[in-house]
Parts: C-alpha cells; structure tokens; sequence
C-alpha cells in the first residue's frame, strides 16, 4: 500500500482543501492541525512525503522537523509558510527540510518540491538584488531566529522598541 503524504497545517480548511486535491490527483493524503496529532499519524503511517506549516498555532513546524524524521527517516519534508524569510528556510533545510516554500503555493509546485531534481543555480539566484525594505524584513526575520522567536530580546538586539518590532511582525513580509 502507497504511504500517504502527511498534512501539517492548523487552518483546517487549508488542510482539507490540500488534502483533497492532493487525494483527487492520485496521490493519498491524510492531515494533521497540530505537532501531536501529526507525530501519532506519522508513526502509523509512516510518510515519504511530509508537508509541514511553518506557524501551528504560534508554535514554529521548525521544531517538528527533527521528530518526525527520527520516526521517519526516509521522509522528505516541505515547509510552507504564508511568511517566508530566508533565516527560516536556512533554518528548516538545517534541520532536515527539503525544501521549503511560501503560500500561495499551487499543488503541482509541492508535488514538484518532493523530487529528487535540485535547482539548478539560474533558479537559486535571484537575478535583481533585494530591496531595502526587503533586506530589513530579512534581518529581522534572522535575528528573531537567533533569539527563539522572543520578541522582547530581538527588539533589545536591534536597538528598536518593542512595540515596532511588533508592528513590523505583523505585517506581510515585502516582496523581493
């Protein structure tokens, strides 16, 4: 029997939907809204292909990454997420991800991400650099990491007020 290709995302409509499209196009999907219920399926099931949300409910998927490959080894894990930074992809390929992707993402795009075919470097290297506004989100997004996602010593280590640290958070990450 095909191992299905396990969910991870605590929008249960999202999950659903992907679940659904993916079950649709041949290939069995099973969800999970939370890092308890996911670790249970994962060891039952025991997935090749793993997609995990990056945010579970204030929780970081970064965490569940080196748990669900010590129950599945041979998994291979794509990290979505509505907030890309490139210090939270460096993060998860560190920890185990094979790749990592932002939201809105199409299927055939998740699908792709689980094959063995690696970028080539046209398509790793930007061909404009960052804009400022860009490159400050990216800052921020890579000290937040260095400090575990606490907001209060990530404001004190930019020399910025915490409440526009918060500000900052809150809103969408800019685009390139």
């Amino acid at each position: 029997m095909t191992q299905p290709i396990l969910i991870i995302d605590d929008d249960p409509t999202f999950n659903a939907i992907l679940a659904r499209t993916l079950n649709r196009r041949g290939h069995p999907a099973i969800g999970a809204e939370d890092g308890d219920s996911a670790l249970q399926l994962a060891a039952t099931h025991q997935p090749r292909r793993i997609v995990l949300d990056l945010n579970l409910g204030g929780v970081s998927g970064l965490s569940l990454i080196p748990r669900l490959l010590e129950i599945c080894p041979q998994a291979r894990i794509v990290v979505l997420t509505g907030y890309g930074s490139i210090a939270t992809a460096v993060e998860a390929i560190k920890r185990g991800a094979t790749q990592y992707l932002a939201k809105p993402v199409e299927i055939e795009a998740i699908l792709a991400a689980f094959d063995d075919a690696a970028m080539t470097d046209d398509e790793a290297t930007p061909d404009e650099p960052l804009s400022m506004d860009r490159l400050e989100w990216e800052h921020i997004q890579r000290v937040l990491n260095e400090h575990a996602g606490n907001i209060s010593a990530t404001a004190r280590a930019l020399k910025m007020h915490r409440r526009t640290l918060q500000r900052k958070l809150a809103k969408h990450p800019v685009r390139s």
